[in-house]
């Protein structure tokens, strides 16, 4: 462990501001990070988070309120690497950044997850393998649950990286909260594809239609990042991925702004009518006051 006191006068404050490199003492990220990339992301999640949450002030919708929280927490991430543009030795600013950026997707997946429970809901059960209910039970479930485990390893790893000692453990639980949320993703895949399936023979109105689209291009760009983050943690913070920002940048950034703005031109919330409600109370009953979209 490295001893505070055996830092350089410019590093021994976790909020400094130091810019050029130390000899002997690499960036956190092993390199400096682009602060034109930081400003472009903070722009283009700032234009969603500002959409879903007038989306969800206006309307009331659970799709919408939780784009807006994970636009925000994508957000509040690169912000944190913009900070460190500035400041690439800023220990804070690096924690801010790795734990918001590993948990950002979880409110993304959680979106989709109620999505498609609502087309359930308003469609019919026939539509679907299981039921509205039983896909908020299990699948905002299983986003808690690796919501906590990626939260607590970006916490474990993010510090032990700014201290530079030992990652192992919580990039492992890291690695561990994104491939559960991997295997999630994967079940919710499949029984959105039977969704599909069974559409095809009971009918949808080909504005639901649109909606469905976009969820399956944010779910395959939310999963493509997944299996990204998985292989550049595995390859430990050392690794090629982790120390060449152009993969962070097209297969993380890119990917989450086409998860999160894809829903401003095909929005559930204003697509489907707010006329629209459950018949079944007993399905709709955990989406509380909101509209089931």
């Amino acid at each position: 462990m490295v001893n505070v006191d055996q830092l350089p006068e410019a590093l021994s404050d976790a909020n400094n501001c130091q810019k050029d490199l130390i000899p002997g003492f690499d960036y956190s990220y092993g390199y400096r990070p682009s602060l034109a990339a930081g400003i472009v992301f903070c722009v283009l999640f700032g234009i969603g988070f500002f959409w879903h949450l007038l989306q969800t002030i206006r309307l009331r919708r659970w799709t919408s309120a939780l784009l807006t929280i994970g636009a925000l927490t994508e957000l509040i991430g690169w912000i944190g690497r913009t900070w460190s543009a500035e400041c690439p030795y800023n220990q804070n600013a690096f924690l801010i950044q790795i734990v918001t950026l590993i948990i950002g997707p979880v409110f993304f997946t959680a979106a989709l997850y109620v999505l498609l429970g609502t087309f359930i809901v308003l469609l019919g059960r026939q539509y679907s393998l299981i039921s509205a209910r039983m896909y908020t039970i299990i699948f905002l479930s299983c986003d808690v649950i690796s919501l906590v485990i990626q939260a607590a390893g970006g916490a474990m790893a993010s510090s032990a990286a700014s201290s530079q000692t030992d990652t192992h453990l919580g990039t492992s639980i890291m690695v561990a909260g994104v491939i559960f949320q991997l295997a999630a993703m994967t079940v919710f895949a499949l029984l959105a594809v039977d969704f599909v399936r069974r559409s095809t023979r009971f009918g949808m109105p080909a504005k639901y239609k649109k909606v469905m689209i976009a969820l399956f291009i944010s779910l395959a760009v939310i999963y493509a990042r997944s299996v990204f983050r998985t292989v550049e943690l595995i390859e430990g913070w050392t690794g090629y991925l982790m120390e060449h920002e152009a993969y962070f940048i097209a297969l993380d950034g890119v990917l989450m702004v086409v998860a999160v703005l894809i829903f401003l031109p095909f929005d559930p919330a204003r697509t489907i009518a707010k006329a629209h409600r459950p018949v079944d109370r007993k399905e709709s009953a955990e989406l509380s006051d909101f509209s089931t979209v």
